[in-house]
């Protein structure tokens, strides 16, 4: 099993799979195309880092990428779910992190975490795609509080200039969808990913995942199967 992300959560995440795997990070161009949506933008993306690291494999190596974005409305005057969205990326810098950090302040968006799971040396026809969307409910939090966390350095690397798990900041109020995919890797996609190749990790990965993030999740039991 080859990551083909540097990101410290998806190792983390990834680690929970009592698997072996290695790391090779990809390199691809990221820039949305024109009048790509969220979603497409996203599975694209996570297809393109599978393909651009499964060249450099051996042809029984699996690569497992992953893509996160950001999504918002690009007005509050629009009512809710009609208005353009705009995608949101890594800020570049600590100005566009606070723009980020203010566009999203007491509203909601969308996480969309698409994860590609690719086979050493086969074409683009053979990876294999899931896509996780997560509705995410973000505090009215203060200017003070927004500007001392854009001047930690945590923003920088992150989809949508925030982690849920930072313990200072605590940016989001709720979440309706998958905490994990938040996170950076959507558990239950991945498994769903594994059993299509016939991959069984040795844990039961959808309690691990319960017990380590400590979240009453409410929607595993739909996307993979009932924890027993």
């Amino acid at each position: 099993m080859i990551l083909a992300s540097n990101s410290p959560r998806r190792r983390q995440l990834l680690s929970w799979l009592g698997l072996p795997f290695e790391v090779s990070a990809a390199n691809i161009n990221e820039t949305p195309l024109a009048g790509e949506s969220p979603a497409d933008y996203t599975c694209r993306l996570a297809k393109e880092k599978a393909l651009a690291v499964s060249g450099g494999c051996q042809p029984g190596d699996r690569i497992l990428a992953s893509d996160t974005t950001v999504a918002v409305q690009n007005s509050d005057d629009e009512p809710t779910g009609t208005g353009p969205m705009a995608i949101l990326g890594k800020p570049d810098g600590a100005l566009e992190a606070e723009a980020m950090l203010r566009s999203l302040r007491g509203r909601t968006h969308q996480v969309y975490i698409a994860v590609a799971l690719a086979r050493g040396t086969l074409s683009g026809d053979s990876v294999l795609v899931e896509l996780c969307c997560t509705d995410v409910f973000v505090r009215t939090y203060s200017d003070k509080e927004m500007m001392a966390y854009i001047n930690s350095g945590d923003p920088l690397d992150k989809a949508g200039a925030y982690a849920i798990q930072h313990n200072g900041f605590h940016p989001v109020e709720r979440i309706d969808g998958c905490f994990a995919s938040v996170m950076g890797f959507p558990i239950c996609h991945v498994l769903r990913l594994l059993d299509r190749v016939g991959i069984v990790p040795p844990v039961n990965l959808p309690r691990h995942c319960l017990d380590e993030l400590g979240y009453d999740c409410q929607v595993y039991a739909a996307i993979y199967r009932p924890v027993v």
